[in-house]
């Protein structure tokens, strides 16, 4: 029989990465003399890989940035981020307990983020976390990625799981997005990097701490899931 899956969104959800993407980011465009960004930009900036957000970065300084400009930019930030890993990322409080409980309960864990692999699992590594995922799939893992339903339906495959059975687990328009389009329950996280509150996103449940995440939420979601089908 096929274990129930819990699949988790990365920065945001399962590790509080602002204060390094936000040193990588600021090191790389020092390179353009662009002024720094600061945490309140964070929650525009985030979500779609670094390329992204050294775009966006630039947008908000209303400064053009060509793509040929682009890519040593994005390759200062890679260098930087990997040199200086994990920094000062840390697992949200009460994550490590929550996926012991899952995983204690008969759970599968995934990971499914739109960073890039070269990014997300030497993190997942360092932070003495990747033990405890079936499957991680990234933002180059398949030729598509979150808001796309694929990227959540390739995770589900890959840690070997069911549709009927899973539930996404994540901070932000993208996860939550990707869940409904896959036609699976979300748990949305209040303290990630979403620039509008959790709930206007309408995940099935909204939480504020993973003191709140157990077998018996997941369990809940996936029977009135099956219920409603």
């Amino acid at each position: 029989m096929t274990s129930p899956l819990v699949i988790f969104d990365l920065d945001g959800t399962l590790v509080d990465t602002a204060p390094d993407l936000i040193d990588s980011l600021n090191y790389a465009i020092a390179a353009a003399g662009l002024a720094p960004t600061t945490y309140d930009d964070l929650k525009h900036l985030v979500g779609h890989g670094a390329r992204v957000m050294i775009k966006r970065a630039f947008a908000l300084r209303n400064t053009p940035l060509s793509d040929d400009d682009l890519e040593p930019l994005y390759e200062r930030f890679i260098a930087y981020y990997l040199e200086t890993m994990p920094g000062n990322s840390k697992p949200y409080p009460g994550i490590v307990a929550a996926l012991e409980r899952l995983t204690a309960s008969g759970y599968t864990l995934a990971v499914c983020t739109n960073k890039t692999t070269v990014l997300a699992l030497p993190l997942l590594e360092k932070l003495g976390l990747a033990h405890h995922f079936a499957a991680v799939t990234c933002g180059d893992t398949f030729e598509w990625r979150k808001p796309d339903a694929r990227h959540i339906t390739g995770t589900i495959e890959k840690a070997g799981g069911d549709a009927a059975k899973s539930v996404m687990v994540g901070d932000s328009f993208n996860d939550i997005a990707s869940a409904k389009n896959a036609g699976i329950p979300s748990v949305g996280v209040t303290f990630g990097y979403t620039d509008v509150p959790m709930a206007e996103l309408e995940p099935s449940v909204v939480i504020d701490s993973y003191d709140e995440l157990d077998a018996a939420m997941i369990e809940r979601l996936i029977s009135k899931r099956v219920a409603a089908a």
